[in-house]
């Protein structure tokens, strides 16, 4: 399965933001930033009650085929065990990049003009080697984060970790697909194109940078869900919403939104690699 790629957006000079929007921007950005959360928790929850339907009649057939008869209720939920790696992917595909076409679509869509220079802007061979640059940057600067965090005796574990390593084990090239295409484009198209663009396009892109990347981080590494302490989770959220900065710095400075996305790509790459090679994330 394949999400489509964003459709990029910008304009012919990386100084230059798409074109304004009326009414608040600060207020427009929290309006998209609710709207993308209540999508992606109601697109979550339907993608898991259809994923609960069909484990419930999978695990009814085995039970009628081996003559034991329907389960109880109260034995059910244990037959049906937990959402797998692809089970969870493909619900985090449906509910994020739901999310982000139904913003992009709805609350920020691309002009023709706006496609068009940014096609542009994708042609130029510096929009490359700023992306190489980004990319170099934001894997030094993890790496540097996540050292410094290890002498002083910090050492997160993401949230995704587990995940990432059931699917490289059963499913390897969909987790390619997924981490390496699939995420970054909806990944960049909700948040940096939506989100940071709008505030870019107010004129006010440094706040669309950290409100941006602040919002990155959290959906990477949401309070209560995870087995890291404090100080763990802060170090995540540090490394993501560096990140997410570090990528709309990019999609501003080259003027295409395509630059973002391959700078993510090639982010998610090397970390799948370290996992393959090192065992790490």
């Amino acid at each position: 399965m394949t999400v489509p790629p964003p459709v990029p957006v910008s304009s012919s000079a990386p100084s230059t933001p798409p074109v304004k929007t009326a009414g608040s921007p600060v207020l427009g950005f929290w309006l998209d930033l609710g709207i993308a959360v209540v999508t992606l928790l109601g697109l979550s929850l339907l993608a898991s009650m259809v994923w609960g339907l069909w484990r419930a009649v999978e695990v009814g057939v085995a039970a009628g085929r081996s003559g034991q008869g329907v389960p109880q209720s109260t034995d059910m939920a244990a037959l049906m065990g937990q959402p797998g790696a692809l089970a969870q992917m493909l619900i985090a595909m449906l509910a994020t990049g739901g999310a982000a076409l139904l913003l992009y679509f709805w609350r920020r869509r691309a002009s023709a003009a706006e496609r068009a220079q940014s096609n542009t802007a994708a042609l130029r061979p510096s929009t490359w080697g700023w992306t190489l640059l980004v990319a170099t940057g934001v894997f030094i600067g993890s790496s540097t984060i996540s050292w410094l965090g290890k002498q002083i005796g910090i050492e997160p574990a993401p949230t995704n970790l587990p995940l990432m390593e059931q699917a490289l084990a059963h499913y390897p090239v969909f987790l390619v697909l997924f981490a390496v295409v699939i995420a970054p484009a909806y990944e960049e198209l909700l948040f940096r194109r939506v989100l940071f663009g709008r505030l870019w396009a107010a004129g006010r892109p440094l706040l669309g940078m950290l409100l941006s990347g602040a919002a990155f981080a959290l959906v990477h590494e949401i309070p209560g869900t995870s087995p890291n302490g404090l100080s763990e989770m802060l170090q995540l959220w540090l490394v993501y919403g560096a990140m997410g900065v570090a990528f709309a710095w990019l999609y501003r400075r080259t003027g295409t939104l395509w630059a973002a996305v391959a700078a993510h790509a090639l982010n998610n790459a090397v970390a799948l690699a370290a996992l393959v090679w090192f065992g790490v994330q």
